[in-house]
């Protein structure tokens, strides 16, 4: 397995392919529908909470943070839940989501238009993939809980590519990868 440090180039974005395998190790970003709407909105105010140029998203509601090392339990949301905001989010700079699950058309197009990926983890495994978080703080929206919107510093996460830059994609038949 390939092991990559984050944030990505756009260089190293555009050498994957969908059905590509790595880890990576970095700050990521962790939002669900809450947090997303709230972000949104923020942004039209003008009050960014966070840079989203170049970051990494990871759809997941972690349970509470018990450990001083992570969190318990963090294993991915299903995707779709985030289709209303990913296209903007990508608009902004995002260069990466993290979920389970396939994406609208309109979100394929968008990861096409800003030469992004969309990235799935083992869905089943929360409590396997919270080894791979290593520290978790709130960021903002901590009224929301789990939904708010926190950081993970990670290592040796794994992920897959669900959608390149091209817009192929390991839910379509007619992807080579």
């Amino acid at each position: 397995m390939e092991y990559v440090k984050l944030p990505l180039s756009r260089k190293r974005i555009s050498e994957f392919k969908a059905g590509d395998t790595f880890s990576i190790t970095g700050e990521i970003l962790v939002a669900r529908d809450l947090a997303h709407k709230r972000l949104l909105e923020d942004v039209e105010k003008k009050q960014m909470p966070v840079v989203l140029k170049g970051a990494v998203i990871y759809y997941c509601g972690p349970t509470s943070l018990l450990l001083k090392e992570g969190v318990g339990s963090a294993g991915p949301t299903t995707s779709s839940r985030m289709d209303p905001f990913a296209p903007k989010l990508y608009d902004l700079g995002v260069a990466a989501t993290i979920g389970k699950g396939p994406r609208s058309l309109r979100v394929v197009e968008s990861i096409k238009r800003n030469k992004a990926l969309y990235l799935v983890t083992i869905g089943g495994a929360g409590a396997y993939l919270g080894q791979f978080i290593k520290h978790a703080r709130v960021l903002a929206y901590g009224e929301l809980g789990p939904e708010a919107l926190m950081s993970f510093e990670v290592v040796d996460f794994p992920v897959w590519i669900a959608i390149d830059t091209s817009g192929d994609s390991i839910f379509s038949c007619n992807n080579a990868g």
